[in-house]
């Protein structure tokens, strides 16, 4: 567990944005996040603590209802479930880090694809969420992707 102030998500003022995830197994998912993102465990459990790149991803087992969130039941996705959000993870070296990723256990669903403004592939954790990887390439020259259903 970490001392310091500044590695958790606990602002002085203002907010910080954080993303939970309902996981099946913290361990499995902690040493996920910490290898695959370089993530530093700031909490182990109840909830799990895991901050990257000045961010915090924080997962906790699924469950019933409780008084803050009546009628909400929190369970990981099952295979097949459509997806309704991802996490987008930018990175600077998109090559080098999707090889670091598959040393760690990431497995992604395509390689890498030149999309014109940027590089982009993804890959699911182990309870299926998606995560989006993506380097600018070139919305960084004014060259953006192409709008869905047009080609050219």
């Amino acid at each position: 567990m970490s001392e310091r102030r500044d590695d958790w998500p606990t602002p002085a003022q203002g907010l910080v944005l954080t993303h939970f995830l309902t996981v099946r197994d913290v361990a499995v998912s902690r040493r996920f996040y910490a290898d695959v993102l370089g993530g530093q465990v700031v909490l182990e459990e109840n909830p799990c603590i895991v901050k990257v790149a000045g961010s915090w991803i924080i997962m906790n087992p699924g469950g019933g209802p409780t008084p803050d969130k009546p009628g909400i039941t929190l369970r990981a996705p099952e295979p097949g479930d459509p997806v309704s959000s991802f996490l987008n993870v930018r990175v600077a070296d998109i090559a080098a880090f999707h090889a670091h990723a598959v040393a760690h256990g990431a497995e992604f669903v395509t390689e890498p694809l030149d999309r014109k403004a940027e590089i982009r592939c993804y890959f699911r954790d182990p309870d299926g969420y998606l995560v989006e990887v993506g380097q600018a390439t070139g919305m960084l020259e004014g060259v953006f992707a192409d709008t869905p259903g047009r080609s050219g």
